[in-house]
């Protein structure tokens, strides 16, 4: 079970249930685009937060471990809860395909993602949305 603003709530998938679901949606991903992930994809159970933002994915590039991205099942069972199978599948696979484009624009040496991320938690905390002036 996790809490959500206090509540107790049911997650829809298992911590077990969420991992096998990661593992056939990375199954999808072309090969080639997972060049020098050599750390791989792995589960963590727990949520992370970011102030009032759960984070759901995360590519990290470690001296010592190399790179690979980590997908937080706490965080996804906060967000979710007790939706259906199909919308913990749809925000995985977003999830994966932000985190792969991380990794990409790493490896062609721009981080435009990152900085795009950046600018739309500017906009967010000065109460502004999509760009608005």
């Amino acid at each position: 079970m996790q809490t959500r603003g206090g509540v107790r709530c049911l997650a829809r998938l298992s911590l077990d249930e969420f991992t096998l679901l990661a593992e056939q949606l990375v199954d999808e991903v072309p090969p080639r685009l997972c060049r020098d992930l050599n750390g791989g994809f792995s589960v963590l159970p727990e949520e992370k937060r970011e102030q009032e933002f759960f984070i759901m994915g995360e590519y990290i590039e470690d001296g010592m471990l190399g790179s690979f991205v980590v997908f937080y099942y706490g965080s996804f069972a906060a967000v979710l809860g007790d939706k259906p199978r199909e919308s913990w599948e749809e925000e995985l696979r977003e999830t994966i395909w932000h985190e792969l484009q991380h990794h990409l624009e790493s490896l062609a040496g721009v981080d435009d993602l990152t900085r795009e991320e950046m600018e739309a938690l500017a906009r967010f905390r000065e109460g502004r949305l999509d760009g608005d002036s």
